[in-house]
């Protein structure tokens, strides 16, 4: 007996799972709640019918419900942009019938924005690198709290800053109120508790990516470190899902923004979409490459020579380096494949 072509649209919550499933003709079969596991969801589809396309957008926890549905239900799922969903969306109300019923049409017509969906050990480590770059903007936000309370007390230390002799001279520092000294302490004791803590992230980031052919792969190239490769492998995840190295320089927020009009070029600085973590780690990447890589050292001498701005020549030697990783990058996964 020929099953029923349908699709299905997952509009995923933490309360449940609003499931809607329509025929080909558009059709609404179904659309109610169900529990959150791939089993009670899947039980939605009828027997006689064969899901072609399943539909949920891209959310914490999505993820999860996705790979369970793709590897137990064999499900062709697919992950939608939730901005992009939001804007297609003509009714302004919102509820998870109206949500479900959007993403199973787009399903079925086929336009749904797609989101690469990463697999779970990629995921796993995206959770670790992030949670590295939380700490060490905490660690950043209280060494500025310290140097605008040095200068609220008109307090100028000599020495390079946070060398050990700058931090002792701001311990004994004689010009500084007692409250001060005070607050002073306590963010100076932050900032070592917070170091060491990106330290042990470290530590288990060496330990997790030990076992990650990319990462390893990643560390032999020139310019690249743990903290670095482990930051392109959670966040680009595989090379293979970009149609080109200008998409991928995009993705890392790395390419300039044309602001043209009419008969006037111009340019409005670097674009303000993509990963901006990932941009900040490659950014300090190129930083490095411009000082001891031959290639990128000469192009930063070039671009020097024109008048250019240093962080205007680190965002331009990280533009062109992603897009020689994605090469290199695409390479290496084929031949592992």
């Amino acid at each position: 007996m020929k099953k029923i072509p349908v699709s299905v649209g997952l509009d995923y919550s933490m309360s449940g799972v609003q499931v809607c499933v329509q025929d080909a003709g558009g059709k609404v079969l179904r659309n109610k709640k169900c529990d959150d596991n791939w089993r009670a969801v899947a039980g939605v589809v009828g027997k006689g019918e064969a899901v072609t396309v399943a539909v949920i957008e891209a959310c914490t926890g999505a993820a999860d419900l996705a790979e369970e549905l793709k590897a137990h239900a064999s499900w062709p799922m697919k992950m939608a942009m939730p901005g992009i969903v939001k804007k297609m969306k003509l009714n302004p109300d919102k509820t998870d019938w109206q949500d479900a019923h959007v993403l199973c049409d787009l399903g079925r017509v086929n336009y749904v924005p797609p989101v690469w969906l990463a697999p779970k050990p990629v995921r796993e480590l995206r959770l670790v690198v992030r949670y590295r770059q939380q700490l060490v903007n905490q660690r950043r936000a209280a060494k500025l709290r310290i140097g605008a309370i040095l200068r609220e007390q008109r307090v100028v230390l000599q020495g390079r800053r946070w060398s050990k002799p700058w931090q002792a001279a701001m311990a004994h520092n004689k010009d500084l109120s007692e409250q001060a000294r005070w607050v002073l302490q306590q963010h100076a004791r932050m900032v070592v508790r917070l170091t060491a803590d990106i330290d042990q992230v470290e530590a288990h980031l060496e330990a997790i990516a030990a076992d990650d052919w990319m990462v390893r792969q990643l560390m032999t190239w020139k310019g690249i470190g743990l903290v670095t490769a482990c930051a392109i492998r959670a966040e680009i995840g595989s090379f293979e899902r970009f149609k080109s190295a200008k998409s991928l320089a995009r993705y890392c927020a790395l390419t300039p923004r044309n602001a043209s009009s009419g008969a006037r070029q111009a340019d409005a600085g670097v674009i303000q979409a993509g990963n901006r973590m990932l941009r900040t780690i490659l950014i300090e990447a190129a930083h490095r490459l411009g000082r001891f890589e031959p290639r990128w050292k000469a192009l930063a001498a070039n671009l020097r020579a024109r008048g250019k701005h240093g962080s205007l020549i680190a965002v331009a030697i990280g533009n062109r380096w992603m897009r020689s990783l994605y090469h290199q990058g695409r390479q290496l996964e084929r031949a592992v494949a």
